[in-house]
């Protein structure tokens, strides 16, 4: 392995990340400090998911997706969807004995930030192609947001023996999804008058600071006298951070997408070793769940995250 390559990858993509993480941080301490109180954080995570989340969608979508200049558009939701299924099926495996008790761990092995951390970190890698890195990241997200504001919020939320139905999958960002889609591909967004998509577009821009401060203001909020058992944790880590990567670059390496669109191969390799999604903290402050153990994990995952990302990017990178 050719080091010197290896961290000429590896520094900007750890800068990327650890940026993220301070701001994480920051507001970790300012809830530790009591500046913020969990009412507060409460009343954020509500209009989050109620308000903006959904106008970003919206506005992402009607703005960004274009079927007609991305013919095969359809394969990198595909793919997001394929991803998360297989990490899923993973993590359900190797968890069987524990279901439906622990079905939460299967949302945390399997649902990525593929937003949040990504976009930041696509910003900083490819600063010139970020608004194609950005639709490409968005496209990923299509697929992501349907299976996590549904079944991936029922995993974690759901309580003991509760049954899942439509009307605890019809969250807002999951009706904003599926409408805004509808829209597009039927062509009625030609419709839909500018002042509205200028106006969700404008409240949506919120969503991402609002959401990394929700994690953090979470995770500052847990105890680190109480972890959760430690083979919970190596089981989610081992499916987030080593199975799906080696899978993802596995597959990518029997393509020709390397040279074809090498800048959707690095997307790939970036969402296979993302830490879980920070919407599922706004879910759990929403809709209940256990924030205790879910922050545990999440706290450790981020900071795994420091490292896997620009781990596997270097990795994929080096090995063309």
């Amino acid at each position: 392995m050719d080091v010197s390559l290896f961290l000429t990858s590896f520094s900007p993509v750890f800068k990327a990340v650890f940026s993220i993480f301070l701001i994480i941080l920051a507001s970790g301490l300012l809830v530790r400090f009591k500046v913020i109180s969990q009412e507060n954080i409460k009343s954020l995570s509500v209009a989050t998911i109620n308000v903006f989340y959904p106008c970003m969608i919206f506005s992402k979508v009607l703005k960004n997706f274009n079927p007609v200049e991305f013919h095969y558009w359809w394969i990198v939701p595909l793919s997001s969807i394929a991803m998360i299924l297989i990490a899923m099926a993973i993590s359900a495996f190797l968890f069987c004995k524990e279901l439906p008790r622990k079905k939460n761990m299967i949302a945390l092995s399997s649902l990525m930030n593929a937003g949040y951390l990504v976009l930041p970190v696509g910003k900083m890698l490819y600063p010139n192609q970020f608004d194609e890195f950005a639709s490409l990241c968005f496209l990923f997200i299509l697929g992501l947001s349907p299976v996590l504001w549904s079944v991936g919020k029922f995993l974690v939320t759901s309580e003991a023996g509760e049954k899942m139905s439509f009307k605890s999958l019809a969250t807002p960002p999951f009706v904003a999804n599926l409408f805004a889609v509808l829209l597009v591909l039927t062509s009625l967004k030609l419709f839909v008058p500018d002042i509205i998509i200028s106006t969700t577009s404008f409240l949506g821009n919120a969503t991402v600071p609002l959401a990394t401060f929700i994690l953090g203001a979470t995770l500052g909020s847990i105890s680190f006298k109480i972890w959760p058992p430690v083979w919970d944790v190596l089981r989610v880590v081992s499916v987030k951070f080593i199975i799906i990567p080696i899978i993802t670059i596995f597959v990518l390496s029997l393509t020709n997408l390397r040279v074809e669109y090498p800048l959707l191969a690095d997307l790939f390799v970036i969402q296979s070793a993302v830490a879980p999604a920070a919407n599922i903290i706004i879910q759990i402050r929403k809709y209940g769940g256990d924030k205790q153990k879910i922050g545990s994990v999440m706290f450790i995952s981020y900071l795994i995250c420091l490292i896997s990302i620009p781990m596997w990017l270097s990795i994929w990178r080096i090995m063309g």
